[in-house]
């Protein structure tokens, strides 16, 4: 098994080796890819290095399989020739997840629509990943209507720049100076919250408000979910939370809420408020599991349901979903 990995050495990139060697994904022969300013630069995989390689280079090695986590623009130039050359990408920008003709999979919901032909695969974008892996199974029971959710994100979902950031910043209020800094947003992130991620749109919401809207349905299957958000970068490394309100079509309970949360995949139930349990992105942190609580009836209106969803942004909600789909496909025998 070949396996490329583009953008090797952003911060996903770096994180899919990690997830790749930890998860035993069976790569015989690694093929870390980055731009031209980084090609013969060593990446550390499975106790040996490996030298990066140009985009032409590694579409010339053919790869069984690609994971991507180079950017929207890049993926929409270098995604459709790797595909071409019979190589299978799974790519982790928002480049081809509204694509009609392209899969946005997440492999605990609708991994089963997969097949050989697939050459090119969205991985949905982070903030969605840890909701519709809570949202699907009590869809599945009690038909969901309307969902609101407001985000609190990680400065890793940015990137090193936030994080740089965000780290000079707290040096320089610790020690009152410092080395200089990058500002990778347009405002301090340290003690303060940005109520923006990604561009505004003419109709007043963000980009990214505008992904957890479309790919929740497409993911689901179900155009009929209304979705509304607010997304916020807050100064915090280790995951993203998530306050959603659910009104469903049905009644529920919520001891068979719990029930059903507790044994689905991929979730982990944290939920006992009399002895202050409840998921935070510290916990979070390192893991592959997207855990749910605060669990509470909405008492403002019938059917509605509030709670509180964290994951590890680069793992869950971009590397480990990657790597999920990989691991799918293998055992179908389509790589």
């Amino acid at each position: 098994m070949k396996v490329a990995v583009v953008g090797a050495t952003g911060l996903v990139g770096t994180k899919m080796l990690q997830v790749l060697e930890e998860r035993q994904f069976p790569v015989e022969e690694l093929i870390p890819v980055a731009s031209e300013r980084s090609v013969g630069k060593d990446v550390a995989f499975r106790g040996r290095q490996w030298k990066v390689v140009s985009f032409t280079d590694a579409i010339a090695a053919k790869p069984n399989l690609a994971l991507f986590s180079a950017g929207g623009g890049t993926s929409l130039e270098l995604a459709p020739k790797f595909a071409e050359a019979g190589i299978t990408v799974i790519d982790n920008s928002s480049a081809w997840r509204m694509d009609p003709t392209k899969k946005l999979v997440v492999p605990e919901i609708n991994a089963h629509l997969l097949t050989k032909e697939d050459r090119i695969i969205a991985n949905p974008n982070c903030s969605t990943i840890q909701m519709v892996v809570v949202l699907n199974p009590l869809h599945q029971r009690y038909r969901i209507r309307r969902v609101v959710v407001s985000t609190y994100q990680s400065v890793t979902g940015t990137g090193k720049k936030a994080v740089d950031q965000l780290m000079g910043e707290r040096r320089k209020a610790v020690a009152g100076s410092g080395e200089p800094y990058p500002m990778a947003y347009a405002y301090p992130i340290d003690l303060n919250v940005i109520p923006q991620i990604d561009v505004f749109l003419d109709n007043g919401y963000t980009k990214e408000e505008m992904k957890m809207t479309n790919e929740t349905k497409k993911i689901i299957g179900d155009d009929g979910i209304r979705v509304t958000a607010t997304t916020v970068r807050i100064p915090v490394m280790g995951g993203h939370s998530e306050s959603v309100n659910i009104e469903f079509e049905e009644e529920f309970d919520l001891s068979e809420v719990r029930g059903i949360l507790s044994g689905a995949p991929g979730v982990v139930l944290v939920d006992d408020p009399s002895h202050q349990r409840y998921p935070m992105p510290m916990d979070a942190h390192e893991r592959d599991e997207t855990f749910v609580g605060r669990i509470r009836r909405d008492e403002s209106q019938p059917r509605t349901l509030n709670l509180w969803i964290v994951s590890d942004n680069l793992r869950k909600g971009a590397a480990t979903n990657a790597v999920q789909i990989a691991e799918y496909l293998a055992a179908q025998g389509m790589l």
